[in-house]
């Protein structure tokens, strides 16, 4: 019973979003192209996380899959806070969002072998983000016409307008999720370094340091463009 209020509350907030986005797209506060951009991006993120879920469950923890992690139902995956309440507040005040979605569970004790492990699991979603990157990078390669390509994105015809997306934006979930920084995926290679008596202690205080991440995209926005630009330009390599 619970979970299926949880899914009803979860499923009017999206109806809510919905209809706000129609609105602000009718009243011209954010282009029909933005909103397209979002639903990918929040699309990108959901075989991320279950990316994690999967290679933990290769490896013998199996606490995503008895959490029914392990399905691409997106309401299992929305995160209040992240996925809602977050990226709301910053498209009103900052002009765009930053976000996530809730976290896969992953019991690293459970893992074969933890320290080892732990670094598959935490860049199978990044790696999984980038597959998708250059199939859909070459695909829009192939399949879109030139006298398109030549169109900015926003202009093209909506199939190649969402196929460049799902390019674009399996870029960005992959770079973002790769900074090294907790909880981001990439300070998995950092925390492999730690000795082994620090390694429990950490674990416990990584999510910790997720308002540092919140923090420094609000502050200084433009270290990411730094760190999108040069993935972006190569992947772009695959559209000509």
């Amino acid at each position: 019973m619970v979970s299926r209020r949880q899914d009803l509350i979860l499923g009017l907030l999206l109806v809510v979003v919905a209809a706000a986005a129609v609105i602000a797209v009718r009243e011209h506060k954010i282009s029909s192209y933005e909103v397209i951009f979002y639903v990918v991006l929040f699309a990108s993120v959901i075989p991320h996380e279950i990316a994690h879920g999967v290679v933990a469950l290769m490896f013998g923890d199996d606490t995503a899959k008895r959490a029914g992690r392990l399905t691409a139902n997106p309401l299992v995956h929305i995160d209040p806070l992240g996925t809602v309440i977050v990226p709301a507040v910053m498209l009103a005040t900052a002009g765009f969002a930053f976000g996530w979605a809730k976290p896969v569970p992953v019991d690293v004790s459970r893992l074969r072998n933890p320290r080892n492990h732990a670094v598959l699991v935490s860049l199978a979603g990044p790696a999984l983000n980038i597959s998708v990157a250059v199939i859909a990078g070459i695909a829009y390669g192939a399949l879109v016409p030139f006298s398109v390509k030549i169109l900015e994105p926003p202009f093209q015809p909506l199939p190649d307008q969402v196929l460049f997306l799902i390019g674009f934006v399996n870029v960005i979930v992959a770079v973002f999720n790769l900074i090294p920084i907790p909880p981001l995926d990439g300070s998995a290679v950092i925390e492999r370094i730690l000795p082994n008596s620090w390694w429990p202690k950490y674990l416990q205080f990584r999510m910790a340091f997720l308002p540092v991440v919140i923090i420094l995209v609000l502050l200084k926005p433009g270290f990411l463009a730094d760190i999108y630009d040069p993935a972006l330009r190569l992947w772009s390599h695959l559209l000509s």
